[in-house]
């Protein structure tokens, strides 16, 4: 069975005030051939280095993530929900999470299975479990 799955590396070393940022986005293959998109980017500051790498996703399935989020916890217009941001932290129990789930199964025409679902606990890590699925669904 192919997967996927993205990770998040911190560096950090003493640099100068100079800044420098650079990305780079390279199709890699993961697991059985497949393709995905990895983005890399190196933040430099007066302060310690950062290295963030995170699998590059379609910005509109995590705005339709995030919006089926905000009506399924019942939020408001002006709460901000973005790609990190937590169920939990939304103030989401177990049960909301069920329904979140649901509302996105509905919306995207997809399946999770459970052990997968029980995995998700922020809006990027559904907005990848829904692309992995509906580029298997269509394959």
């Amino acid at each position: 069975m192919a997967s996927s799955f993205c990770s998040s590396i911190s560096m950090q070393a003493p640099i100068s005030a100079k800044t420098t940022r650079f990305s780079l986005q390279k199709p890699v293959s993961i697991f059985n051939n497949r393709k995905t998109n990895l983005s890399f980017s190196l933040h430099r500051r007066s302060m310690p280095a950062r290295l963030a790498v995170s699998c590059a996703v379609k910005q509109e399935t995590v705005e339709k993530v995030s919006e089926i989020v905000k009506k399924q916890l019942s939020l408001t217009d002006d709460q901000k929900v973005t790609a990190g941001t937590k169920f939990t932290e939304l103030g989401a129990d177990s049960l909301d999470t069920v329904e979140i789930v649901m509302g996105l199964e509905e919306e995207f025409g997809i399946t999770m299975a459970e052990e997968r679902a029980k995995e998700i606990a922020t809006v990027q890590q559904a907005a990848e479990l829904i692309e992995e699925l509906v580029q298997e669904k269509t394959a």
